[in-house]
């Protein structure tokens, strides 16, 4: 009995200590986040060495906004052009025109019309889409943007989800092949959103903070099932110039990228929203751009001036170990490809001003 007093005070002690420290010792994921302490040449930037196009912004406003200000922050930037995909089509799209002409911005603002997919099940539907990209194109739209929508949350009137590579849309594709417009389409989200919610999954804090993105098989169908759909639309219309939005989710498996491009010659890509990816992986991105360099197009996503300073670093320094500004879409450290200025100019503006149809001139002043 003497035995087991000393080891019911230890048990306590135990207890005690546990509970009067236990609980300062805990922290949540989302808080942890040390400054570093390496010491290493750091080279931060507020602008981008060449002037540049971002090919994928969204400014739903833009009919009635004050382009004057968004014409000062691009030119912080050195952003010479700044690609609205939001353009909504028919009046709303005239509207966002027409302010951009107020403003004389028609070199810097080039806007993407969408489609409307109320009403696919009508006989007529497909007709109708084209003859109204066609009145867009004729109203300065500069290319067509496919929402995410498609594929995953667009409905019939019977409540039948509409897939990507539904027929009733192939006019609409070779419309745009006819018209010599590109078509930048997104399609699905990350693939670990369709992942269990557990410690394995590199987007868990980003499900944690936005439970409205995780996806299931059944949520509206399997991630594979959305990009083979998208894939097959590229299939069969070879004709149409397509660039796939954010990587079309392989920034983190390059050499499935670098599979798809050279099956599609006519496919392009841009990274918004994947540049992380890319800056964990400098050695084998820096060989990815230099191989696609004619392929690769800078497009941001969100419009937050602040945040495109990640993407100048990731793509024109050497610096190792720096920050990515959201840690839900990264927890890890960023490292800069360090691209040569040829490849910069390219990926900045020489791709976009031959796929939109933008006046080269207008960047090498």
């Amino acid at each position: 009995m003497a035995a087991v007093k000393p080891f019911l005070l230890i048990l306590f002690l135990s207890f005690l200590s546990n509970f009067l420290f236990g609980q300062d010792n805990k922290m949540d994921f989302e808080k942890y986040d040390p400054p570093s302490s390496l010491k290493v040449p750091e080279h931060p930037l507020t602008k981008a060495k060449f002037p540049f196009v971002d090919l994928h912004s969204h400014h739903w406003n833009m009919a009635t906004q004050d382009i004057s200000i968004l014409l000062k922050e691009m030119d912080a930037l050195n952003m010479q052009v700044c690609i609205n995909l939001s353009g909504r089509g028919g009046n709303a799209l005239k509207g966002m025109i027409e302010n951009v002409k107020k403003y004389g911005a028609e070199d810097r603002i080039a806007i993407f019309t969408n489609v409307s997919f109320n009403g696919i099940e009508e006989g007529d539907w497909s007709a109708n889409a084209v003859k109204q990209l066609e009145f867009d194109v004729q109203n300065g739209a500069k290319g067509l943007k496919i929402f995410k929508s498609l594929g995953l949350s667009t409905k019939d009137k019977a409540g039948n989800r509409i897939a990507i590579d539904d027929p009733r849309l192939d006019p609409i594709w070779a419309k745009c092949g006819e018209l010599g417009i590109p078509v930048l389409i997104h399609s699905a989200d990350p693939a670990q959103f369709w992942e269990p919610f557990d410690e394995n999954n590199e987007r868990w804090l980003e499900l944690k903070t936005h439970p409205g993105r995780k996806r299931s098989d059944t949520d509206p169908a399997p991630f594979s099932t959305l990009i083979k759909e998208q894939h097959h639309v590229f299939q069969k219309h070879t004709k149409t110039t397509f660039i796939n939005a954010h990587f079309g989710w392989m920034a983190n498996d390059l050499d499935s990228l670098s599979r798809f491009l050279d099956a599609f010659p006519h496919v392009n890509v841009e990274f918004g929203a994947v540049i992380a990816e890319l800056g964990r992986q400098p050695r084998r991105a820096g060989i990815f751009f230099e191989k696609y360099q004619d392929r690769i197009l800078f497009g941001k996503d969100a419009y937050n001036p602040e945040e495109y300073f990640t993407y100048f670093r990731v793509l024109e320094t050497a610096d190792e170990y720096f920050p990515y500004y959201k840690k839900y879409h990264a927890f890890w450290k960023m490292y800069g490809l360090n691209l040569p200025d040829n490849i910069l100019k390219k990926i900045y503006y020489q791709n976009a001003a031959r796929i939109v149809g933008l006046k080269k001139e207008n960047f090498e002043k």
